[in-house]
C-alpha cells in the first residue's frame, strides 16, 4: 500500500435481526468519530428477509458516516442528545440520526445512532418518529453508564433496536386505519351486550378520555380485542390512530411503549399463582411498567 492511501477502515460487525414479515427498516447503525480515521461505523443491524429495497454494508457505512459529518465541533450541554433528520433523495433513503458525547476505549467521543428507510416510507414513519426517538433516548441513556464503565455498548443498544425493528414491522400490517367503520366496533347495534356489557363499555371508554386516549386492551379473542380497540381509537386523532395497533389472531405482540392503543393476546399459564399474562409477563406489572398512564381493558 503506498503512503499516500489512508489508513484501512476496521471491520465493521453486523448483526442480522429475524422479524416476522417485511420489515420497513432497512438498517440501525452506531458510528462514532474516530480522531485519526474520522466517521467510523461499529455496529450494523439489519433485519433478516425481505427487504423493501436492498442496501449493500458499503452503502449502509457511508450514510452512517454521512451523519457524523460537521459534528467535530459540535458544542453540547453535558448529556445531551440532538435528534438529525435527513431526506436524501439522491440515494431514495431518510435517516434519523441521534447525536450524543460517550466515551469509547476512555476517550470522549461523538456518537450517532441512526436508523434508515426507504424515502417512499416517509408518510408511514412520521407519525411513529416521536416513538422511536424517544425509545432511542432512553437506551442512549442506559448506553452512556454502560460505555463510562467500560462495558460494550452494543449490547445495550441492541435491547431497544431489535424490538424497534419489530414494532416498525408490526405497525405496517396491524396499525389502526384512519377511517373506522361503526360496524367494526362494539358500537354497533347488534354487539351491544354481545361483544360486551354496556356497564363496561362506559367504563371502559371513560377512563380511556381520562388517559388522554392511552390505553392497552388484553383479552382471550383477537376478533373482540380489535373491536374494543377500533371502538377506543373513535376518540383518538387520525394522527393518533396511525399510532395505534390492532391484535395479531396467530400470536400475541409484545408491548410496545408510546402506542395510544394496542391490544394484546392474554396467555394462561400453568401456575395460577402467576395468573393472567402477555408473553410471560404479568399484566399487573405490565401497566405498572408503562412510560405513560394507560387504561387497562381486561
Amino acid at each position: 500500500m503506498s503512503s499516500g492511501c489512508p489508513p484501512q477502515s476496521p471491520a465493521v460487525a453486523k448483526s442480522e435481526v429475524a422479524v416476522e414479515g417485511e420489515c420497513p427498516l432497512l438498517a440501525a447503525t452506531f458510528a462514532y468519530w474516530d480522531n485519526i480515521l474520522g466517521p467510523r461505523v461499529r455496529h450494523i443491524w439489519v433485519p433478516k428477509g425481505d427487504q423493501l429495497m436492498f442496501l449493500s454494508d458499503g452503502e449502509v457505512t457511508f450514510l452512517a458516516n454521512h451523519t457524523l459529518n460537521g459534528e467535530i465541533l459540535r458544542s453540547a450541554e453535558c448529556g445531551a442528545v440532538d435528534v438529525k433528520f435527513f431526506v436524501l433523495a439522491e440515494k431514495g433513503v431518510i435517516i434519523v440520526s441521534l447525536i450524543f458525547d460517550g466515551e469509547l476505549k476512555g476517550d470522549k467521543n461523538t456518537c450517532a445512532l441512526s436508523i434508515i428507510l426507504p424515502q417512499t416510507e416517509l408518510s408511514f414513519y412520521l407519525p411513529l418518529h416521536t416513538i422511536c426517538v424517544e425509545r432511542l433516548k432512553h437506551v442512549i441513556r442506559k448506553g452512556r453508564i454502560w460505555m463510562q464503565k467500560g462495558y460494550n455498548i452494543i449490547s445495550v443498544l441492541s435491547l431497544e433496536i431489535v424490538p424497534i425493528m419489530e414494532l416498525l414491522t408490526s405497525m405496517k400490517t396491524h396499525s389502526v386505519q384512519e377511517d373506522i367503520d361503526i360496524k367494526d366496533t362494539v358500537l354497533n347495534d347488534d354487539d351491544i351486550g354481545d361483544s360486551c356489557h354496556e356497564d363496561f363499555l362506559h367504563k371502559a371508554i371513560s377512563s380511556h378520555l381520562q388517559t388522554c386516549g392511552c390505553s392497552i386492551v388484553v383479552g382471550s379473542n383477537p376478533e373482540k380485542i380489535n373491536k374494543v380497540v377500533r371502538t377506543l381509537c373513535l376518540f383518538l386523532t387520525p394522527a393518533e390512530r396511525k399510532c395505534s395497533r390492532l391484535c395479531r389472531a396467530n400470536d400475541s405482540f409484545k408491548y410496545d411503549t408510546g402506542l395510544f392503543v394496542q391490544g394484546l393476546l392474554k396467555v394462561m399459564v400453568a401456575d395460577r399463582s402467576v395468573g393472567p399474562c402477555v408473553l410471560g409477563v404479568s399484566i399487573h406489572k405490565l401497566y405498572v411498567c408503562t412510560a405513560m398512564t394507560q387504561t387497562p381493558v381486561n
